[in-house]
């Protein structure tokens, strides 16, 4: 058995692209080994800013032998056809066998085929592997070649042996070169242990959990030496690893003249443009100093890299200062008519005329969140957006909203006024915040759902990977705003009431959103995010399968969770369990009865056709629970709609086990196959059993 060693070093790769790249690398490359039947016992790949490393282990030097069998002409078949199997074959009729089949005899041929060498089938697989390379984005710099960044070097080898092929006009082979500035002589490597070995020495640390180690470790401890902790920071710490080869940790300070600044600002120009960690004193505040790793080691243990960093975070505070005084010399309300020079969307008008759907649908929606002041709605509609005019928000967008709290303070409005223009936006991921105060609620959904339904109207809904306007995201952040404060919106009367107000500004009457549309978009979203904490889709699936009495969807999120979580502790009891495959037992009856008679049996049960006591307890049972579901339902007491479901089991059970139901009386067959339909009826219910699996 060998190794495969496979590295392809380039230019900087951006960090965002990196983890990617190598699932994406591993995957591609032994999938094809299977497509080729080169068997491996373990394959790990690496990244770092300048490379991209595969080691295959466990490889054959061959491929398997195998033999293909066919099936020719019957042995009595006119002579032409037999001669024309051989001739296809590649054999003699000697090297043929008859053999007798329940068609008749016919000639077999086994054409056995050698494995090839592994080494000759490489080149071409790997080479189809990384022209075809599915990077996001990529260029070209040597004539059709394209890679994400242009390619400089080549590493491939086999059992320590090169392997040739071409690619960006480099040929691979066996040198390779370690960190750009510390290490930037070319060396030949043996394998993969010696490869890792020497780029170590070469200060390339290979692995990024290495890497991130480094990183936390070391900044942990520069912080700790001034009682200070590290502002948790997950996604720069992804970033920065994926910046350096080599990193090395050091710390520096915020001049103290602009400690004063909003911490958010602070946070913003340290984190968004220059990849600096903050840190925070014990009592949570932010401290004058911060982090940064650099990719290479000076003599003067970074000295010099510190001081330059500390100038350039002076200059873009600086900047900050400047912008934040020059925005607050006018006030955010006489900013709102700017907002004309501002499209939004084409279709969907400037964002001003956005707010003033905002100022018409918050209210809305405020209805439906409790404790909300209207008044206060309002002001925060029509403020939300004014930010997106300063010069703040123009040289830091990642401050939209945050800076807008801080300008409507100054200008003296209602605190829940401010805290709304800074939390509307939120959340903007799953680990994000999710607003609680009434105000910012009704304005974050207001946000997010004429967003939603506008695109949705227009015909620009998210397709496969691709989400430009961020509507998964959206519908997220409603379903949350929804769940975790509790509120009873139903949902398709605000989808109606957004689009009426679209209809009646910039986009028109033309037009018009499918309300049932945007619901299986919202039901598939929360399947999403369900899915991350555990809840089966089937169950969410079955529930969302039964529509209200009007026969539309479920809209009423609180509602439809209350069922799931309902349905789901039903199903862990013994009584649940053996009721669904009850369920199944009669579902499945019916529908092969159902396929042969040609009709259906959902007809009510002929009570003076109960011959049996156990037909007529089943009948009293499923009339008993039917009553007691419905009410139950009615008054969202799910969990004793779930008891009068549990009551069905023993009645169910001791139908099954007493009672024939393809009886040779066919008025009895009939009759007990309408009473399997009402046990499909009563529990379609609460939930359609035929979703769930299991």
């Amino acid at each position: 058995m060998a190794e495969l060693l496979l590295e392809l070093l380039s230019e900087e790769i951006p960090a965002r692209m990196q983890a990617r790249a190598a699932e994406d690398l591993k995957r591609l490359i032994c999938d094809n080994l299977g497509v080729e039947r080169l068997t491996f016992t373990k394959a790990e790949s690496y990244v770092t800013p300048r490379r991209l490393t595969l080691v295959v282990d466990g490889l054959p030097l061959r491929q398997a032998d195998v033999a293909e069998e066919r099936r020719g002409p019957r042995v009595d078949a006119p002579a032409q056809a037999i001669e024309g199997f051989l001739r296809s074959a590649g054999l003699t009729l000697a090297q043929c066998e008859k053999r007798a089949t329940d068609k008749g005899t016919f000639w077999f041929a086994v054409i056995a085929k050698k494995g090839a060498k592994t080494a000759d089938m490489l080149p071409d697989l790997l080479g189809s592997v990384v022209t075809g390379f599915p990077w996001p984005k990529s260029m070209r710099w040597d004539g059709p070649t394209r890679w994400i960044r242009p390619v400089r070097g080549i590493v491939c080898l086999l059992d320590g042996k090169e392997i040739q092929f071409l690619f960006g006009g480099m040929k691979a082979g066996s040198a390779t070169r370690g960190h750009r500035f510390l290490a930037p002589k070319p060396f030949t490597v043996r394998n993969f242990a010696d490869y890792k070995k020497k780029l170590l020495k070469a200060r390339v640390m290979l692995d990024p959990a290495e890497r991130r180690a480094v990183i936390e470790r070391d900044a942990a401890k520069l912080a700790a030496a001034k009682g200070l902790s590290l502002v948790p920071d997950v996604g720069l710490t992804n970033e920065v690893v994926g910046l350096v080869e080599w990193p090395v940790v050091l710390i520096g300070r915020i001049d103290e003249a602009f400690m004063d600044l909003p911490p958010e600002v602070l946070a913003t120009v340290m984190r968004h443009h220059q990849k600096y960690f903050a840190l925070k004193d014990k009592s949570g505040k932010l401290a004058p100093y911060f982090v940064a790793v650099a990719n290479i080691e000076t003599k003067d243990r970074g000295a010099a890299i510190v001081a330059g960093n500390e100038r350039v975070l002076r200059a873009r505070l600086a900047d900050a200062r400047f912008f934040l005084d020059q925005d607050r010399k006018k006030k955010l309300a006489d900013r709102v008519p700017a907002l004309k020079d501002r499209v939004f969307h084409a279709k969907l008008g400037n964002d001003f005329v956005r707010i003033q759907r905002l100022r018409l649908l918050a209210p809305m929606i405020a209805g439906f969140v409790p404790g909300t002041d209207k008044a206060a709605v309002d002001r925060a509609a029509e403020l939300c957006k004014a930010d997106l005019t300063t010069g703040m928000v123009g040289e830091f967008p990642e401050l939209q909203g945050a800076v807008g709290r801080y300008y409507a303070l100054a200008d003296g409005e209602n605190r829940a006024v401010a805290d709304a223009i800074a939390e509307h936006y939120r959340p903007l991921g799953p680990g994000d915040f999710c607003p609680k105060a009434p105000v910012s609620v009704a304005v974050a959904l207001a946000d997010k759902l004429d967003t939603l339904v506008g695109f949705f109207a227009i015909g620009e809904r998210p397709t496969g990977s691709k989400d430009p306007f961020a509507l998964r995201r959206a519908a997220l952040g409603v379903i949350r705003l929804t769940v975790e404060n509790g509120l009873r919106i139903p949902l398709a009367e605000v989808f109606r009431h957004a689009d009426a107000l679209h209809a009646a500004s910039a986009r028109g009457p033309g037009a018009r959103l499918d309300v049932n549309e945007m619901l299986a978009f919202f039901a598939d979203r929360l399947k999403v995010a369900l899915k991350e904490k555990g809840v089966r889709h089937d169950l969410i699936d079955a529930v969302l399968a039964v529509k209200k009495a009007d026969g539309s969807l479920e809209d009423d999120l609180v509602r439809l969770l209350a069922r799931v979580d309902a349905l789901r502790a039903f199903l862990a009891t013994g009584d649940g369990a053996n009721l669904l495959v009850a369920y199944r037992r009669a579902a499945n009856i019916l529908k092969i009865e159902e396929k042969k008679d040609g009709r259906a049996y959902d007809a009510p049960a002929d009570p003076a056709l109960l011959t049996s006591p156990e037909e007529k307890a089943l009948a009293a049972a499923l009339d008993d629970a039917r009553a007691k579901i419905a009410a139950a339902l009615a008054a969202e007491k799910f969990q004793d709609a779930m008891r009068a479901l549990s009551a069905l089991r023993a009645p169910v059970d001791t139908f099954f086990d007493k009672v024939t139901v393809n009886c040779d009386d066919a008025n009895l067959r009939v009759n007990r196959l309408r009473l399997l339909s009402r046990i499909r009826v009563a529990l379609g219910g609460v939930a359609d059993f035929s979703r769930i699996d299991g």
